[in-house]
């Protein structure tokens, strides 16, 4: 799929998801097993809702059946990015302030790459995780390679 085709479907998906109090976390169209699946991930700070999910499936599907941007068989999916999300950016963070979190980091602190522990404090690009055994490890969000809360 093109650029501008993906490009195209975000701008859609931006708008009817700001008229919805949701927000476009991810969008992905790749080829898987013997089709092609297009899935969305959407967010809001409330949580997203099977209705939320079921009504962004209808609203897209109709709009991409009208505007006939994919000219081949595909399936949608719409989904939250789920309990174990991805953390892409300080303010996902930030926003999760004092759940508890897995992260990778590019280079060792103390000896190892990989935490988990809890969100406990943002400081501009430097985050705080209160770890296990009740140490603290900081670091800038520049060096995280990956992160995700866990459950």
């Amino acid at each position: 799929m093109s650029e501008y085709i993906l490009e195209t479907i975000e701008v859609f998906l931006r708008q009817l998801l700001s008229s919805m109090e949701l927000e476009l976390f991810d969008i992905q169209f790749r080829r898987e097993g013997h089709g092609w699946v297009l899935r969305v991930f959407i967010d809001a700070d409330r949580g997203v809702t099977l209705e939320d999910c079921s009504k962004v499936s209808r609203e897209l599907s109709h709009y991409l059946d009208i505007e006939d941007l994919i000219d081949h068989a595909y399936h949608l999916e719409v989904s939250s990015p789920g309990l174990e999300r991805p953390l892409r950016s300080v303010d996902d963070f930030a926003r999760f302030l004092g759940k508890t979190a897995r992260v990778k980091l590019s280079e060792k602190r103390d000896g190892q790459k990989i935490f988990e522990g809890i969100i406990e404090e943002i400081d501009g690009s430097d985050i705080l995780l209160k770890l296990e055994d009740q140490s603290s490890v900081r670091f800038s969000f520049t060096v995280v390679s990956k992160a995700r809360l866990t459950i």
